[in-house]
């Protein structure tokens, strides 16, 4: 082929503003169905470079190596065997002859070959490779297809007849295969050469003559930065200048990624200006402040040195003006009312304690079959006062602490920011004389709100997060609301897993059967007793978890499989059994204790309660008893003070009796009474084989 057949492919779709937080998200869907559609149809190698463009009005991909036309392709097509196609003369027969033509090919054309089994016909010929010009549409119609759009929009064409459905109206399409222009009709636009720049920046459409110019020109000509990451890179070293000049920064990246993300898709010419207002707002807390101006306003906020939260702001805008004053004050005149509002609602929140809004839960449903919030922090406070009882912890606090937890979603403030849920009811508490350790509680008890956040920090606070974490559980299973495949509407999912990790990670030597018997007690006799489920739950909970931080699904099942009730030691199980399972004897014992299993899940009903000496007729099963005896206290006392490696050590030894006793002892004899000895000696080694984990896991056979 000659190099002329391989240029780069750019597909431009121009629209009206689209989604701002889908954006990225839509811009590489397109691009990979572009890529994977063109790659399928033999256009382009795997290793063709995908470049993404997306702004505001616009989603674009541009693809190195696109041919023209795919390469011929050879097919094989397997027929008849010899034994159906041809008849006791060796003439074709009609079940050959019309395989044949349904081919489209003659009887003297095909082949005679094995398929492995028998001999068979076969047809082999070659097809020409796609033209890129004939399916360039259904590439890109089935790329939009495609697009993870919740809602689409049905809009009208310019000929006032034709209705298309897209997540926002299309106006313009470019499809150039380098310099070439490529015909192509989808969601009623003609392909052209022709876009648009930015809406106040640029003036008319300018035409894009070859693939590889198109950012350059929507630069130069545009005013458009089309690279998403690159438009996103310079505002973030933009802002991250500004405030350097102004001895400030932009505060906790988890939370300027997402709106940095948010505000690349609203520009197309990014430029960061300075805004500020009174310092008198500064008295109202500052998450309210930060969350108007992040959320409604999309500006950046900024902190000094300690994390306070200064009067100024930076504004990312769309517009480069040599005088920018007009666009500062009109965005400073914007987000005075915002904090006015803030500072309005605090201060009448403040009018009334937390504790005097407590009665007014009972007018607020929680859910249909499980009563109000009031009735719901009564639960709470049953729950944390069980575990409190558990631990030892401070009792009065813990209670004081659930039952006003949730009081604040009755404040103007959560009304108008329900993000601040927990935030707001610490600064509340504060302002009310509350003890502090039972504000920390509020904010806490949300906690973990997402994966990988922090865990609470306070014991009141964590006992606190974890009742209300189990009351929700044990509720919703309780009336048969379980999640169901993705559907998880109350992020029951996300609850057990912060309660496993508050477990795990605080290492708190709390039973979770225990925990989920004190949560359904809280409701007494309203739902359904759901133990078993929720307990399965959490396990499947666990055993992803384990899994995400780097165990092998052998070590995990090994320790999970057991469920173990004390989460908090789950750790110290599994670094046991990794370390065991590098020992030269592991497998041995390992496989040994899988046959022990399946010897006594099919005759454990025979096993004698308790092992006789006299019966130990055979001397493997002599020295195995020998080695069970010996092991059995030294193994538990191991146990004891968890130290689960060296139990699990201390099994190596065994390996030689266990071996002998399977080389040289049949367990299932005809004397029953034998035979019920030598399983109550597998069941006294089995029980100690398995009391850091069923190790029978473990076994690669």
């Amino acid at each position: 082929m000659s190099s002329t057949q391989v240029q780069p492919l750019l597909i431009e779709l121009f629209t009206e503003e689209l989604p701002p937080k889908a954006l990225s998200k839509i811009s590489d869907a397109f691009a990979d169905s572009i890529a994977r559609s063109l790659i399928g149809h033999g256009l382009a190698p795997d290793t063709a470079h995908i470049e993404r463009f997306a702004s505001p009005r616009r989603l674009a991909v541009r693809i190195s190596e696109v041919l023209s036309q795919a390469p011929e392709r050879s097919i094989e097509v397997k027929g008849p065997s010899v034994k159906v196609g041809l008849d006791a003369a060796g003439a074709p027969t009609q079940a050959l002859i019309k395989w044949a033509e349904r081919q489209g090919a003659s009887i003297n054309t095909l082949t005679r070959a094995s398929d492995g089994k028998q001999e068979c016909f076969f047809w082999y010929s070659t097809l020409p490779g796609e033209s890129l010009a004939n399916c360039i549409t259904a590439v890109i119609d089935t790329a939009l297809a495609a697009l993870p759009i919740p809602k689409v929009m049905q809009y009208q064409l310019a000929d006032g007849l034709t209705n298309v459905s897209f997540v926002r109206p299309a106006h313009r399409l470019i499809v150039l295969h380098g310099s070439a222009l490529l015909p192509a009709t989808v969601l009623g636009l003609q392909s052209g050469r022709f876009t648009e720049g930015h809406r106040f920046l640029s003036s008319a459409p300018f035409e894009v003559v070859d693939a590889l110019a198109y950012e350059s020109a929507l630069e130069s000509q545009g005013k458009v930065i089309a690279s998403f990451e690159r438009r996103r890179a310079q505002i973030a070293d933009t802002l991250s200048a500004r405030a350097a000049t102004l001895n400030a920064s932009l505060g906790d990246r988890s939370q300027v990624d997402p709106l940095l993300d948010e505000v690349t898709a609203l520009v197309e010419w990014p430029v960061v200006y300075v805004g500020e207002f009174e310092e008198q707002f500064l008295q109202v807390p500052q998450e309210c402040l930060i969350l108007t101006m992040r959320t409604n306003q999309k500006y950046f906020p900024l902190f000094n040195a300690q994390g306070r939260l200064l009067s100024r702001f930076l504004i990312v805008s769309n517009m480069e003006v040599a005088d920018p004053s007009a666009i500062i004050d009109g965005n400073q005149r914007v987000v005075r009312p915002r904090l006015a509002d803030a500072r309005f609602f605090f201060e009448q929140d403040l009018k009334s304690s937390l504790a005097a809004r407590v009665a007014q839960l009972g007018s607020v449903v929680y859910h249909a079959k499980l009563g109000t919030q009031a009735e719901r922090v009564e639960r709470v406070r049953a729950i944390a006062g069980a575990l409190a009882t558990m631990t030892g912890d401070d009792a009065s606090l813990l209670d004081r602490a659930a039952l006003l937890a949730k009081a604040d979603l009755l404040t103007g403030m959560v009304g108008e920011f329900p993000e601040l849920q927990g935030v707001m009811g610490r600064y509340y508490a504060k302002h009310d004389g509350e003890p502090e350790e039972v504000g920390q509680a509020i904010v806490e008890h949300y906690q973990p709100r997402f994966a990988g956040d922090a865990l609470p920090a306070s014991a009141t606070g964590t006992l606190l997060a974890m009742a209300d974490k189990l009351e929700t559980l044990a509720g919703l299973f309780g009336i048969g609301q379980l999640p169901t495949g993705d559907k998880d509407p109350f992020a029951l999912r996300r609850h057990a897993l912060g309660v496993i990790r508050i477990l795990l990670e605080k290492r708190l030597p709390l039973s979770l059967p225990a925990l989920i018997q004190a949560a359904f007690a809280a409701f007494g006799e309203r739902i359904k007793p759901a133990q078993a489920e929720l307990e399965t739950f959490f396990y499947e909970r666990l055993t992803g978890y384990l899994r995400e931080r780097g165990y092998s699904a052998q070590e995990t099942a090994a320790v999970v499989d057991q469920r173990p009730a004390d989460l908090a030691r789950v750790p110290d199980r599994l670094e046991a059994v990794r370390a065991f399972s590098q020992l030269p004897q592991a497998q041995a014992l390992a496989a040994a204790n899988k046959r022990i299993g399946n010897l006594l899940r099919k005759s454990a009903a025979e096993a004698a309660s308790s092992v006789d000496s006299a019966r130990l007729t055979e001397p493997a099963e002599q020295a195995l008893a020998e080695a069970v005896a010996k092991l059995e206290p030294e193994v538990s006392a191991r146990l004891v003070v968890h130290d689960y490696g060296v139990a699990l050590a201390m099994l190596a030894g065994a390996r030689d009796a266990v071996d002998r006793f399977f080389n040289e002892v049949m367990v299932m004899v005809d004397d029953p009474g034998l035979r019920a000895n030598r399983l109550a000696l597998l069941s006294r080694l089995h029980a100690l084989m398995n009391g850091v984990a069923d190790i029978s896991r473990l076994s690669v056979g």
